[in-house]
């Protein structure tokens, strides 16, 4: 069961030296113009362990995107920041999204060129094997490829819609639960369609129906498409 109150909507998993300073940075801005909190560690990796707080930031958001790089699996810090992110998915159903920039999904199931390499160099770890595990695990998971050709700025965008598609499929579910919304799913569907026509729509009926209800619900569901919103 996930934590109650993610304080977070997205965790950025990345290899700072690969892309810290360009697409990271990219889609972390994108991300916020969305108004979509967004926790991206801005300290430079330092040792094997990662702090505690890091791992309660991961825990704490309802989706995490790994930005696997070329020198991705080079890091410890890397691995075992997936290794938590992987195991929040399994214990609480965190949604993980994988991002290959300039690697191949097979490159990281297969763990083959540099990547291989990087591990070879790790061999003596304890977690070896966890880590080779991880990988193959997260690499499975549907993602976004990037070669090389590619626009980035055309990419960021489709990663974007994407996971505010998944970050709204996840919040309409749990607030029809908490709402007493069950089963209501179609209204707030017709809702959603009449407002691609008319810049306003009026909710009207009588008191204690859940007129109130209903437009939070709504609105939750579609906020995050807007680049100014007022609550």
């Amino acid at each position: 069961m996930a934590p109650k109150n993610n304080k977070y909507d997205v965790f950025i998993s990345f290899r700072g030296e690969d892309t810290r300073n360009n697409f990271t940075s990219h889609l972390h801005k994108a991300l916020l113009l969305k108004n979509l909190q967004v926790y991206m560690d801005e300290r430079l990796e330092s040792g094997d362990e990662i702090s505690s707080a890091l791992l309660t930031a991961i825990q704490d958001s309802k989706l995490s995107v790994i930005v696997f790089s070329e020198n991705y699996a080079s890091s410890r810090w890397c691995l075992n920041e997936l290794v938590h992110i992987l195991r929040c998915k399994e214990r609480y159903g965190q949604i993980v999204v994988p991002m290959f920039y300039h690697v191949r999904p097979c490159d990281i199931r297969n763990k083959q060129g540099i990547l291989e390499l990087h591990l070879v160099h790790l061999k003596n770890a304890l977690e070896v094997t966890q880590w080779r595990t991880t990988l193959t695990s997260a690499a499975n998971l549907s993602g976004c490829n990037s070669p090389k050709t590619r626009c980035e700025s055309n990419l960021i965008e489709k990663i974007v819609e994407d996971i505010l598609k998944k970050l709204n499929s996840l919040s309409s579910s749990s607030d029809y639960l908490n709402n007493g919304l069950v089963g209501m799913s179609r209204r707030i569907k017709h809702l959603e369609s009449l407002l691609l026509d008319v810049p306003i729509l009026g909710i009207c009926g009588m008191g204690g129906m859940g007129k109130t209800t209903l437009a939070r619900a709504l609105f939750t569901q579609i906020y995050n498409r807007f680049e100014c919103i007022q609550k």
